[in-house]
């Protein structure tokens, strides 16, 4: 049963990933009414929300964006960075969203449950694997190692759908804000709305595949006790 739960996981995740990567093509094609780049939707966004202490700088790589809640940059991919076109407006905005969801952080309590957890969950990820491995080739002398391994990698799990209405509030956000201040028009708004869902699929899919995981060292651990 693991192995169809596995497999189906992998299935989606592949669909959703070519889903996405199909959607921010032709997105990219489309380009916004009023000509403006990510880097200045970013700008845009982050001054109309009163946070001027935020950079907007490019990153290598594509579909590489994100936001550095460390050193307060919005870090937008070369094709987002410089061009005009409706997804990278809806990826700029997004990450912008999570700039202002830091700005106002009292107020959004998932994103400080995120916060609290990256300490662990940074740690819990550099030594899972090589403490989930330990375990299982101790299993029958010391079960405690396996335990162990399995807490740090439900710490990641817990982490991955934390993360979820996170980022869905960080969408919510982007598509209120370019509506409002016409960087989407009535024609066009739908296009950036189908671009943010493609991509915070691919974070469902990522939370439920952590969760498989997890069950999979779970049932390791039982049957091996049993």
């Amino acid at each position: 049963m693991y192995w169809i739960l596995f497999i189906g996981i992998a299935l989606i995740s592949w669909l959703v990933q070519y889903n996405l990567k199909s959607k921010f093509e032709k997105y990219s094609k489309m380009p916004v009414s009023n000509g403006m780049t990510g880097r200045e939707v970013a700008i845009k966004m982050l001054h109309e929300n009163g946070i001027y202490d935020v950079q907007v700088i490019s990153t290598p790589g594509s579909l590489t964006d994100h936001y550095n809640p460390q050193n307060k940059t919005v870090n937008l991919s070369d094709d987002v960075y410089n061009s005009c076109s409706i997804a990278a407006a809806a990826v700029a905005a997004h990450e912008c969203g999570h700039a202002v969801q830091h700005a106002h952080a009292y107020a959004y309590a998932p994103l400080k449950m995120r916060s609290a957890l990256v300490p662990m969950v940074s740690f819990a990820s550099s030594w899972v694997s090589w403490i989930l491995l330990i375990g299982m080739l101790a299993l029958e002398t010391f079960p405690q190692i396996m335990l162990f391994g399995i807490g740090l990698f439900a710490l990641t799990t817990i982490f991955s759908f934390v993360t979820l209405p996170v980022e869905i509030d960080a969408s919510k956000r982007a598509v209120s804000w370019m509506t409002e201040s016409g960087v989407v028009n009535y024609h066009n708004r739908g296009a950036a709305v189908s671009a943010l869902r493609s991509a915070a699929y691919t974070y469902v899919v990522a939370a439920l595949s952590s969760l498989a995981t997890l069950m999979y060292y779970v049932m390791i651990y039982m049957s091996r006790r049993d």
